[in-house]
């Protein structure tokens, strides 16, 4: 599943970020790396952005990141 699938509330755990380049770096940069676990916090009403926990702090990410990050619930 991908982190766009995720539900408010749960906490998940990253498997593999698929992308290349800039992007998948951009992702790497805010801390989501290989086997840290996400809390998903809120989703705007419209579904994007959605809002997480990482590391301690508070990232807003796009629809179309959140689908390159693979996780799985812990």
């Amino acid at each position: 599943m991908t982190l766009k699938m995720a539900k408010i509330g749960q906490t998940v755990k990253v498997i593999k970020l698929n992308g290349e380049g800039a992007v998948k770096r951009r992702i790497m940069d805010m801390g989501i790396t290989k086997g840290v676990e996400i809390y998903i916090r809120k989703v705007a009403p419209l579904g994007d952005p959605v809002e997480v926990t990482v590391r301690g702090y508070e990232l807003s990410l796009r629809k179309a990141d959140a689908d390159m990050i693979e996780v799985e619930l812990v």
